[in-house]
């Protein structure tokens, strides 16, 4: 490490400043020689030196002394013991080390030999020495076994009263805690002695929660903010958002005003992407996306009200049950809808009717889940009524794959974040599935029966082996999987990049060949008609030309 010092001083101390110019040459002093001084000198002779411009050496050869060297095995006992020390008696051994480890000798040898070892684990750190060379074909092995799946934890509502797990939520850091919002969904059952506290837990800790968040109100979403470890916003059952520092405690701190809040309950609440990193939207089934900035909750910055119609009309609107939004869009937003359809939207547009970009088609029931794809962010994931969507967002008329109809409602589902092609989804029978849609996408490659209640949320951690999953009893279930299903095999992306391309040109085939096809019909029709009429008009003409011949002829 250098060592840098300044010092400091007035320009004043230095005294007079130096002003330097130009001038001509000016001799101010001259020495004449003096010949007398030469008597007092003798002249060196001139001498001539040989130099050679490199070390001089010599060659001579030398005879060391032959080592002879013999091979012999030994049989290893403790030994190096003096003799007076019986090395079996534990007393006497253990007093010789302490009267050595106290010795100046031992001191200054056990330092030398730190350094060297110092310098050893060095290397071994530059240099793998112990590296696996067939490290691949053992992963490969892990990696083809049967996909399977464990319960790490189980963490329980408090309450005598259980009510859903409606949102989860993992730490932004290394994912040591996992925030839990916990609500009634089935209003007309909800009792007023129900308890309104959602929960912070230790994943390791399944007995106590970490911290207790007490809103005012049931909270039906909750989420940590990517870019301050400490915060959290959540969305509350009579629409109202409320924003957490964990540092104060579980008071809120912020909470919007009630008349300029969402009508219904809020069913999601995402941070944005922006300088100061306290800016969020929320949507509810009301029909209404509110942006805020949770410095100021008193008013939403901006509104927009999900009207087809264009005339801002809540009683019109489409009621919004999901949401999405990716950092790599941050003007585009998807939003699921309680009619089955995905709204497209545009936040900078400054026309109403240009903020929805297009409509996504293909539910019979509400979308309970829109997840884009942490690799391919043009294509996200819809779930609703009894079956799971993929969609591009090049095609608007139909999804480029589907599973087929469960048996069960679908709620929730999440793309893993390690590999490309695994999605998870989770049904009202209490059963997860997992899905690898590059080994086989008619049934699930793994289906694990986590309890016997619905499931209703579901949230994968960052490093995609971790699931937790919530229950209608308010029962979170931690779940890690194989490592098979969160590792990524070798070309997947590249794989699944193709597979989608393919889904996508496959699809815009079909819809062309449909369109054609459906305009081939209709010209047939027509001209089958106008044939048909032509025919008619031809037949009329000849029964009334035979009538009238008929008539004319004498009787």
């Amino acid at each position: 490490m250098d060592f840098v010092h300044e010092y400091v001083k007035l320009r004043s101390d230095f005294g007079r400043q130096c002003l330097f110019s130009d001038r001509h040459v000016e001799l101010l002093a001259d020495v004449p020689s003096n010949p007398k001084l030469a008597q007092n000198f003798s002249p060196r002779e001139t001498r001539d030196v040989g130099v050679q411009g490199c070390w001089q050496m010599s060659e001579h050869e030398v005879n060391t002394q032959r080592i002879e060297y013999d091979n012999c095995g030994i049989n290893h006992v403790e030994g190096g013991w003096p003799k007076d020390i019986n090395h079996l008696e534990m007393e006497q051994t253990i007093r010789f080390r302490k009267k050595v480890e106290k010795d100046e000798g031992y001191m200054n040898s056990i330092q030398l030999l730190g350094t060297l070892a110092g310098q050893c684990v060095g290397q071994n750190n530059a240099v793998d020495i112990y590296e696996q060379y067939f490290e691949k074909e053992d992963m490969l092995e892990e990696i083809q076994g049967a996909p399977s799946a464990k319960t790490v934890n189980v963490f329980r509502d408090r309450n005598e009263i259980k009510r859903y797990v409606t949102s989860l939520s993992w730490h932004p850091d290394k994912g040591r805690s996992l925030a839990a919002a916990y609500s009634c969904l089935d209003f007309q059952s909800a009792t007023a002695g129900m308890s309104t506290d959602s929960y912070i837990w230790n994943t390791e800790n399944p007995t106590k929660p970490e911290m207790t968040l007490k809103p005012e109100f049931q909270l039906v979403c909750l989420e940590y903010n990517p870019n301050d470890l400490h915060t959290l916003i959540g969305g509350s059952c009579n629409g109202q958002i409320v924003f957490w520092d964990t540092r104060i405690g579980g008071d809120p701190v912020e909470i919007s005003n009630l008349e300029h809040s969402h009508r219904d309950p809020v069913y999601k609440a995402i941070w944005l992407q922006s300088e100061t990193g306290t800016e969020a939207f929320s949507a509810s089934t009301d029909g209404q996306i509110l942006w805020w900035d949770v410095r100021q909750l008193s008013k939403p910055m901006e509104r927009l009200v999900l009207d087809l119609g264009w005339e801002e009309n809540l009683n019109n609107a489409l009621g919004a049950i999901s949401l999405e939004y990716d950092v790599t869009m941050p003007d585009n937003f998807l939003v699921g809808t309680d009619l089955g359809v995905v709204v497209y939207c545009n936040r900078t547009a400054e026309i109403l009717s240009e903020k929805v970009v297009c409509i996504y088609d293909g539910h019979y029931g509400p979308v309970y889940a829109v997840k884009r794809n942490p690799f391919f962010p043009r294509n996200f994931l819809t779930v609703g009524d009894w079956g799971a969507r993929i969609w591009s967002e090049d095609i608007k008329d139909s999804s480029i794959m589907w599973t087929k109809y469960q048996m069960s409602y679908l709620t929730d589902a999440c793309w893993s974040p390690v590999r490309p092609s695994v999605f998870f989804t989770v049904k009202m029978d209490g059963v997860l599935d997992v899905w690898d849609i590059l080994f086989k996408q008619s049934d699930p490659t793994l289906s694990v029966k986590v309890c016997d209640d619905a499931l209703c949320s579901l949230n994968a951690h960052e490093n995609g082996r971790m699931l937790a999953c919530g229950s209608q009893k308010g029962v979170i279930t931690l779940l890690e999987i194989c490592s098979g299903l969160c590792t990524l095999q070798q070309n997947e992306q590249g794989h699944m990049e193709e597979m989608l391309e393919r889904e996508t040109k496959r699809e815009k085939i079909l819809r062309s060949r449909k369109s054609g096809d459906e305009n081939t019909d209709s010209k047939q029709l027509i001209l089958r008609a106008e044939r048909d009429f032509h025919n008619l008009l031809q037949a009329e003409q000849r029964k009334r030309g035979l009538e009238s011949r008929q008539w004319r002829q004498p009787q």
